[in-house]
């Protein structure tokens, strides 16, 4: 073997070895992850799994989280499309300086931000619901997705918008059956981010909720008992997290790799 190869399989080891040794884990009960190093699970169990499927605690977790982070990537992107558009075919006082300031949101810690929606929600009834979360991460989501989605926009010829009206089609018949098709790739990028941000966010989506629509990350942050830490079982939900951004990836890999090649990504 070519030491170039050897390197890029060590590389690829250790890169695997924390995401083998979670899965190990949610196999394994605490006796034995508290006792003896086994690279393999001598007592092989599927108990974790069965306490997250069973516990509504535990599984709900799950329903909130692909439940307010489905309503973000709609909002945002349903936000950002006209916006980007707007940012990429016309010109108007203070384009740049609005388009930098949405950046600035991003830029932005997300505990900045807390304590306004913290008191917001409450004062509106809005605290401890999906739609509250998803609104909270659009300040986060929408400039990235406007920033990205222009970039894809740009590189469409204004030429196409001009024949397309000549020929009679209106302005929302135009975009959504001729100018989106174009940007798909950027559209799967977009929706990709949104999501994956959305998804592994835990300190809004911890302190705007508290039972109803409280997201698996603060279920994982609370499962402390008199007993001590549930190792098995937080491996179980770690190994169970990482699968919607696995299937995530999956489905949109080649517009990924065209918004690489082509986007601002």
């Amino acid at each position: 073997m070519k030491p170039r190869h050897l390197l890029l399989v060590v590389y690829v080891v250790f890169l695997m070895l924390p995401l083998y040794w979670l899965l190990n884990m949610s196999f394994k009960t605490n006796e034995e992850i508290l006792g003896a190093f086994t690279l393999f699970p001598h007592d092989f169990t599927l108990d974790n799994y069965r306490v997250i499927f069973t516990d509504a605690s535990w599984y709900m977790g799950y329903v909130n989280s692909i439940i307010y982070v489905t309503l973000n990537t709609l909002i945002s992107l349903s936000v950002a499309l006209p916006a980007a558009y707007a940012f990429s075919r016309y010109t108007f006082v203070g384009d740049k300086h609005l388009f930098f300031w949405l950046l600035t949101n991003r830029m932005a810690p997300p505990a900045v931000f807390l304590l306004p929606f913290f008191q917001l929600y409450s004062s509106i009834g809005l605290f401890d619901t999906h739609i509250a979360v998803a609104l909270a991460h659009c300040l986060f989501n929408v400039p990235l997705s406007v920033w990205i989605l222009e970039g894809f926009m740009s590189g469409v010829p204004k030429e196409i918008d001009e024949t397309a009206f000549v020929d009679g089609y209106g302005f929302t018949r135009f975009f959504l059956t001729i100018f989106l098709p174009m940007i798909r790739s950027g559209i799967g990028v977009t929706a990709f981010f949104c999501f994956m941000f959305s998804w592994v966010e835990l300190l809004l989506a911890r302190t705007l909720t508290s039972v109803n629509a409280k997201p698996i990350a603060a279920v994982m942050t609370r499962t402390v008992s008199a007993s001590g830490m549930d190792w098995g079982v937080l491996a179980a939900a770690g190994v169970l997290t990482i699968v919607p951004g696995a299937l995530v990836i999956w489905f949109v890999r080649n517009h990924i790799a065209k918004g690489f090649a082509l986007g601002r990504v």
